[in-house]
């Protein structure tokens, strides 16, 4: 047996794992102190009336004969698939609902649609990003390509015409920056893609946040980004659905490549086949749910959901202006991407906020080298420990 050696390219522990080895050895050692996370992007407030209530007679269905559902399509029920049709109608994109593949979120579908992709691939990855972008590329030995996302371009890097790449990765709003690029900046990137021959694989998950009605919720508002690019979303933070599991990938039909033998195949039919192969799809009790947030019942909902955050958000956002602190996020974004106070490095500032006054958040450094000396707080806490824990910063820093 032969391991696969990439492995040894990656680090021993995941991120967040790291932050929750730390917090909790803390923990153990000061069981009398009170801590207040605002590092992992986990949501806290429960599902919605409209999700249970479709979940609960999804259950009843199951327990009878005549409406029991044992495997459903890997691509996801005709019912969800055009219920997240008609939402992206909403934002003036029109899909069709067999472009639409749902999924156990975004974060699974990032990692496995670099199964499609030759290892001969050059990635163009922003630093600071998202780990997974990195990691699942490097376990398949590709070589990767960073571009700086920093103060200098609003940590929204655009195009270097004398980079070349294949595979281009994107998310707006950005975690961990929270910065969100406008149409114009994401046209920019569609062209260079065609230009290229290259894949934008666009990270979308966070668009529900948008309130600025200028900046596009989805790449597909873009002229020519059907034939180029794929878009992955989740329910996660649009309604909560971080321990549920849904999310959607939409892959149009009309993106085509050669491969080494100069056989045209077509990223769409392969997409598919990948699913049927190595998934059996979203349970039917969870698309039931999901199918419920898009109702109209279920979009208010979502939306009182969301507001909580963005309060949360506009909490932290207040206090870094109290404070002088600059910082990105807060608006059209969950996540508040601050410079850390006194020059720090971010691993210094997460032990200080830990040790001094037991607030969690995540180190820029673990995003990329462009990320240290930043440091990324999330609203996703209740309104209650979001004010304390900013409570509890202005006193360790004024």
């Amino acid at each position: 047996m032969k391991l696969n050696e990439n492995y040894l390219n990656i680090k021993d522990s995941y991120l967040f794992s790291e932050i929750a080895k730390r917090v909790n050895k803390f923990a153990e050692e000061n069981p009398d102190k009170e801590i207040i996370r605002l590092g992992i992007g986990d949501v806290t407030l429960p599902l919605s009336k409209s999700v249970i209530e479709a979940m609960h007679s999804a259950v009843d269905e199951m327990s009878r004969a005549e409406s029991f559902k044992g495997y459903g399509p890997e691509q996801g029920y005709d019912f969800l698939r055009n219920a997240i049709k008609d939402y992206y109608a909403s934002h003036n994109v029109e899909l069709d609902a067999d472009e639409i593949f749902v999924s156990d979120g975004a974060k699974s579908d990032t990692g496995n649609f670099t199964d499609m992709l030759s290892v001969d691939n050059i990635v163009l990855i922003p630093d600071p990003v998202y780990p997974v972008y990195v990691d699942t590329n490097t376990m398949n030995g590709r070589k990767i390509i960073y571009m700086d996302a920093n103060d200098e371009n609003g940590f929204l890097p655009l195009p270097d015409e004398k980079v070349h790449a294949d595979v281009i990765y994107l998310c707006s709003p950005n975690n961990p920056t929270g910065a969100a690029y406008n149409k114009e900046q994401l046209k920019a990137w569609v062209d260079y893609a065609k230009k290229n021959s290259a894949l934008i694989l666009f990270d979308s998950a966070y668009e529900c946040f948008i309130t600025d009605e200028t900046l596009p919720r989805s790449i597909y508002e873009i002229e020519g980004a059907k034939e180029c690019a794929v878009e992955f979303c989740s329910l996660s933070k649009t309604a909560g659905f971080t321990g549920t599991r849904c999310g959607y990938t939409v892959v149009p039909k009309n993106i085509s490549a050669k491969a080494s033998n100069g056989t045209v195949m077509n990223l769409h039919n392969m997409w598919n086949r990948r699913q049927t192969t190595k998934f059996n799809g979203v349970p039917y009790i969870v698309q039931k749910g999901a199918a419920a947030v898009f109702s109209k019942e279920g979009m208010a909902e979502a939306k009182q959901m969301i507001a909580v955050y963005r309060e949360n958000a506009k909490i932290i956002a207040d206090t870094m202006d109290e404070l002088g602190i600059k910082y990105y996020g807060g608006a059209n974004s969950p996540y508040i991407w601050l410079k850390c106070p006194n020059d720090m490095y971010s691993w210094d500032f997460f032990d200080l906020l830990l040790t001094k006054i037991q607030v969690v958040g995540t180190p820029g450094a673990g995003f990329g080298k462009n990320g240290d000396k930043f440091f990324r707080l999330t609203s996703f806490n209740n309104k209650e420990n979001t004010q304390k824990a900013m409570d509890r910063l202005k006193e360790l820093l004024k």
